[in-house]
Formats: C-alpha cells, structure tokens, sequence
C-alpha cells in the first residue's frame, strides 16, 4: 500500500482506504457490498468508534499512534484479504452483534428479514416451542429467532466443534444461555435424544463444485465444511429433506436456503411444492416446506 503519512482525519483515512481497496480489486459481500463502506467500517473499527458515528466527527484529526492503527488494519485487509468481518471479530444479524472468527460463516443470509419480521405471514409465533438451528455455524439465525420468539427453547446443532464454540460464544453474549441447546450433529444424526421440532431452519452447506472452484480469496478464508456441499450442491440439503419430517412435530415447518443450487434442488425433487420466499432486500433461494409436504421415509431396510 502507498504511504499514509499525509493523511489527518477520519474522512481522509476512509477516503484513502476505500482507494487502495479498489486498487488492489477486493471482493466484498460479507457485511458490506462495496470498498467505501468496508474502508469506513475498518477504520471506525481501529479507533473503536460505532458505526453510527455523527456527522460531526468525520473531520477529527488522528493522533499519530491511532494513525498507525488504522493503517496497519487497512494494511491487513488488503494484503491478507480476510473479509473485514475477521478482522473486527465482529459481524450484525438482524441488528445484533454476532461473535465471528474463521471458524464459521460470516453471518449474511436473507433469512434475518424473515426472523425479523416474526416469520410472518408463514407462521404463528405463539404456536413455535421448539425451534432447530440446523448447521447453526455463530449461531446467528437462531439466537436471532430466540429474540422474536420469547418462549421458545432454541437448539443451535452443527458437525464443527470449532463452530459450536463461536455459537456458544454468541449465545453468552446474548444472554440466552438459559434457553439454548448447543449440539454436536451431523445433519440429525446427534438429534436423537432431541425434541420434535415446530420450526427447522437452515443455512446449510450448499455451494457446488464448480462455484467453488470459483470462489475469490475472502471466501476461501471462509471455512469449506460451510460451504462445499458436492457436485451440485445438494449434499446436505437432501439429507435434510429426507430426514426432516420425522424431526418436526405435526404442522411444523422448514426453511432452508439453498442459493444459486435452487433450480438443481428443483430438477431432483420435481414433486416437492417448494414455496420460495422473497425479501424485499435482496437474496433468493430460500424454501418453505410444511411437515405434512415433506417426503415420507421409505422404510428401512428398502
């Protein structure tokens, strides 16, 4: 990176890493969608100031150690391209602060806006006890879900050991300690012993083969086991379905997103009534699917 000697405030620093950012041909998409607001969030960051930060501040001179500071986090961002989410150890969710390391996904999915809106119009929340956090990674979609659904015991279960310490985290920090259960579970596979379920939702593993190969360098420092889900995708996700039914009480109900693998979901279960869900901010390939629409399992031993 060019030398920032000559630069005084936090507007310049900003200005000077949403620069070098574009420069060195970042990719973003993990918090922020472009180098202006990752430059903002890195340097806000190394001063430990909010993100919300007044107006008024953006021209406050840098004392000469803080200098160093943020551009030593700059530095980093460009040279390591880790995504700014694993430089801060920190990533929102539905507005709240979630505890990320490379141990696990940086929390992104569209499903936050349906949490946040009570899953509303798809379900009651009155009706949801038991709800399942299935490949919980942080724990974000269902520690998020436990704060619009109050009286729910939540279950956060993934294969990752080193996920689960990020969910446990997560679920201190938030003070739901009480009312969570945090899992070791491949699939359901680790679920016996576990309630039946009236909501199961999911950000499982689903990139195919061939978008892996294609991944830039900020997702490859995302941690393969929560994204590479076989040739095309759906690894996971059939496993999923094919178990799900006897995991959910009657008139419960999945969620699961599955990305840019939902045209090959629909092609290799043609009878399945998937009702997609849209967001009015963005994001596709997110399916709903009741208990009664789930497949029956064949009996065992056929």
């Amino acid at each position: 990176m060019d030398s920032a000697t000559d630069l005084l405030t936090i507007r310049d620093f900003i200005r000077y890493g949403a620069s070098q950012f574009r420069a060195a041909g970042l990719t973003y998409g993990h918090g922020t969608d472009n180098a202006l607001d990752e430059a903002a969030w890195l340097v806000l960051h190394a001063l430990a100031l909010p993100l919300d930060l007044p107006d008024s501040w953006w021209g406050s001179r840098l004392t000469p150690a803080e200098r160093r500071r943020v551009e030593a986090v700059l530095r980093e961002r460009v040279i390591t391209r880790k995504p700014a989410a694993y430089i801060t150890r920190e990533a929102w969710f539905m507005g709240l602060p979630f505890y990320v390391d490379e141990r696990v996904l940086v929390p992104r999915s569209p499903i936050a806006e349906l949490v946040e809106a009570g899953f509303s119009p798809w379900l009651d929340p009155d009706a949801i006890r038991q709800v399942l956090d299935l490949c919980t990674g942080s724990g974000c979609i269902g520690l998020a879900a436990g704060t619009v659904l109050p009286e729910a015991e939540v279950w956060l279960s993934d294969v990752s050991p080193g996920a689960l310490a990020v969910a446990r985290e997560n679920t201190r920090r938030l003070g739901m300690v009480e009312r969570t259960r945090v899992v070791l579970s491949d699939v359901f596979d680790g679920l016996a012993d576990a309630p039946g379920f009236d909501l199961i939702v999911s950000n499982p593993p689903y990139v195919d083969a061939p978008e892996m190969a294609g991944l830039s360098p900020e997702y490859r420092h995302e941690p393969s086991l929560g994204l590479a889900a076989g040739e095309d995708g759906l690894e996971v996700v059939r496993r999923i379905l094919e178990g799900a039914r006897a995991r959910l009480n009657p008139g419960g109900t999945l969620i699961v997103e599955v990305g840019n693998s939902q045209p090959a979901l629909e092609a290799l279960f043609p009878g399945l009534p998937f009702t997609w869900l849209e967001f009015a901010g963005g994001g596709q390939g997110v399916f709903l699917l009741t208990r009664e629409q789930l497949p029956v399992p064949a009996p065992s031993g056929r």
